[in-house]
């Protein structure tokens, strides 16, 4: 091995003691036969790893900002159509999305664990890109509620597959580091969809409305991915488990030249990692010991954890408007809130170095719930921004613990089926709640409603906390010993 692959800096100067030893170790690691799945742990991060990072973070880009997307021009479609906060219909238009979500998670989040995770990440940004641009050319209500759910469809399986996709190719010491990188580029999104909702929620470009506009540009992601698609490596692991052992060592060499370093001898994977498993058998193991705990685990998890993370993003506007605030400062406090999204992404990078990934989860959603409550007991304009970013930059610090989290809990063979099938339930979950707080709302006012949040909160906190194995820093063989 030559001195840039053992650890030289950029500009060649000279090594210290440390760094020495350390590319020392490393060498040595590599020279030793390995299997394949050790060595993607062990493996330096390069050109191929930051890619891929960076492609996913684009792909869910788009995905925040279509989830996102209606809460923002909510109060322009009420204009639009003529709809009332409470009636029926707009309780359904701002559903709709997460109904199709949770269809989608559940129905076709597993299907990556059949055609893989480069075809299931390029197939569905390109379908709900191509129903959100259908949206925008929506006649009536009715049109843009099947939209919506069309488009929630393809959003809803996304995000299991990402997180699949990262856990998988991202090596052991820098995954958490690494994936929290793309969830930050996909959280601008939606401060960014707040400030289009603001600029042009009010015009109309001729006969096209502006939140016609803002659903157009959802669209984009497809015309991204259709260009990069032939770059994107399929994961080795994946492969593996499929008994496609050449291809699995082909991507594997692309991997291990972009980071510049060589392909040890191979041990064989066993006969059973590398045995293509239906859907029987992969629901058979998520029945054994571990995974069996984990996945009842991440049942009750994403049962409530919608409550906090999407509740807030859902509704707060709507909490704002009820304290007696116009549509476009209701609007304009959401965006500026909706700061503390990419934020608290950022600030989730070296926490997910820090800390345990349990204990960060822990931390982030007991965060949410402290800082909700006074969000809706502010009564000054000041204090409504302040904890609307203190509650979205909370929100996102734990949503890139867990979305790491879920990941690294389940061998490859069952990845994406386990957290589809689970993820979906919080897609469900958020499409119910239009109908479950906006009555509390209504009735009793912001603080009762997240008082509701709260509990349900405290109940993911306590189940992550009984529950959860410890994952950080560990390789996927220690975290999944089956």
């Amino acid at each position: 091995m030559n001195g840039n692959q053992i650890g030289l800096g950029k500009e060649g100067g000279a090594q210290t003691p440390s760094a020495v030893s350390h590319a020392a170790s490393v060498q040595e690691k590599q020279s030793r036969a390995a299997t394949l799945s050790d060595f993607m742990d062990d493996m330096p991060v390069g050109s191929l790893h930051r890619f891929v990072v960076w492609v996913i973070g684009i792909g869910l880009f788009f995905d925040m900002y279509e989830i996102f997307l209606v809460s923002s021009i909510g109060t322009a479609l009420q204009n639009e159509y003529g709809l009332s906060r409470l009636s029926s219909d707009f309780k359904l238009l701002l559903a709709s999305a997460f109904i199709g979500m949770f269809f989608g998670s559940f129905f076709l989040g597993s299907l990556a664990d059949r055609i893989g995770r480069r075809k299931a990440f390029t197939l569905y940004l390109i379908w709900y890109s191509a129903f959100s641009l259908l949206g925008a050319f929506s006649v009536n209500a009715g049109m843009l509620v099947i939209c919506r759910f069309l488009t929630g469809l393809g959003v809803g399986a996304l995000y299991p597959v990402a997180d699949t996709f990262l856990s998988e190719i991202l090596p052991k010491e820098r995954r958490g580091r690494l994936a929290a990188w793309a969830y930050t580029t996909s959280y601008v999104a939606v401060p960014l969809v707040g400030f289009f909702a603001v600029w042009l929620n009010p015009l109309h470009f001729g006969p096209i409305a502006g939140w016609r506009i803002i659903l157009a540009i959802g669209s984009l992601g497809g015309v991204f991915v259709m260009f990069v698609q032939h770059r994107i490596p399929e994961s080795p692991r994946w492969l593996m488990a499929r008994g496609r052992v050449q291809e699995a060592h082909a991507q594997l060499r692309r991997f291990a030249d972009s980071a510049g370093v060589p392909v040890p001898t191979l041990i064989e994977e066993s006969l059973a990692l590398r045995h293509p498993m239906g859907l029987g058998e992969r629901i058979a193991l998520l029945r054994r010991a571990p995974y069996g705990k984990r996945y009842a685990m991440l049942v009750v998890f994403h049962l409530f954890q919608a409550f906090g993370y999407y509740g807030f993003g859902t509704l707060a506007s709507l909490v704002v408007k009820s304290r007696g605030f116009d549509v476009t400062d209701s609007t304009l406090f959401m965006a500026l809130s909706f700061i503390g999204y990419p934020v608290g992404s950022l600030l989730s990078i070296p926490l997910l170095n820090w800390f345990e990934r349990r204990t960060l989860v822990i931390g982030g959603i007991l965060s949410i719930a402290m800082f909700g409550l006074g969000f809706a007991y502010s009564d000054s304009t000041l204090l409504i921004v302040l904890f609307g970013f203190l509650t979205t930059c909370a929100s996102n610090v734990f949503s890139n613990a867990y979305h790491v989290y879920q990941a690294e809990i389940f061998p490859a063979r069952v990845r994406s089926t386990a957290i589809g099938s689970t993820y979906a339930l919080s897609r469900i979950v958020s499409g119910s709640l239009p109908f479950i707080l906006l009555p509390v709302l209504n009735e009793h006012g912001p603080g009762a409603m997240f008082g509701v949040i709260s509990v349900a909160l405290a109940i993911v906190a306590t189940v992550v906390r009984a529950f959860g194995p410890r994952t950080t820093r560990r390789s996927q063989n220690e975290i999944n010993p089956i």
